[in-house]
């Protein structure tokens, strides 16, 4: 599926926030949200730099954008994500209103938006967000299987 370049140019974000996690040794994946054509959150793992189990990069990301908009829902805005979202993200993507979710890879160990789950189009909630897969996949493929395989190899 083509996408209007503005996807691309938002997706190529989150890889650099990915790019931030694996520099500081986390889990690589990065998310940025949108508002009106700009970034007004973003993030990238830090569950080991915090010690805390939800500082996943779209849970930063949604923190900073609520902050920005002062509001809890940001339903005006779009979510990128270098990978599926978990069940936790999801619940946050949903709860927040987000209005569009576009993520790279599906995430088959966790993933809440299509492979283990799809709490995003169940159509349970009150809320049901546009949701796009696929966007730079390989790049945030490529990002991930050599950060599992350094960590692979320094057990070793």
């Amino acid at each position: 599926m083509q996408f209007p370049e503005h996807v691309y140019k938002f997706m190529y974000s989150a890889l650099m926030e990915a790019e931030y996690a694996l520099e500081k040794n986390e889990v690589p994946i990065g998310a940025v949200i949108v508002y009106n054509n700009r970034i007004i959150g973003k993030g990238y793992n830090q569950t080991e730099t915090l010690k805390d189990a939800t500082a996943h990069a779209e849970m930063i990301a949604i923190t900073a954008a609520s902050a920005n908009l002062q509001s809890k829902l940001l339903d005006e805005c779009d979510i990128y994500i270098t990978a599926e979202p978990c069940i936790m993200c999801s619940g946050a993507i949903l709860l927040s209103r987000i209005r569009t979710v576009y993520f790279s890879i599906f995430e088959p160990k966790f993933g809440a938006a299509g492979s283990l789950f799809n709490l995003i189009e169940s159509g349970k909630y009150n809320h049901k967000p546009n949701l796009f897969s696929g966007i730079y996949s390989d790049e945030s493929k490529m990002l991930l299987e050599n950060f599992f395989k350094s960590k692979r190899k320094s057990i070793d």
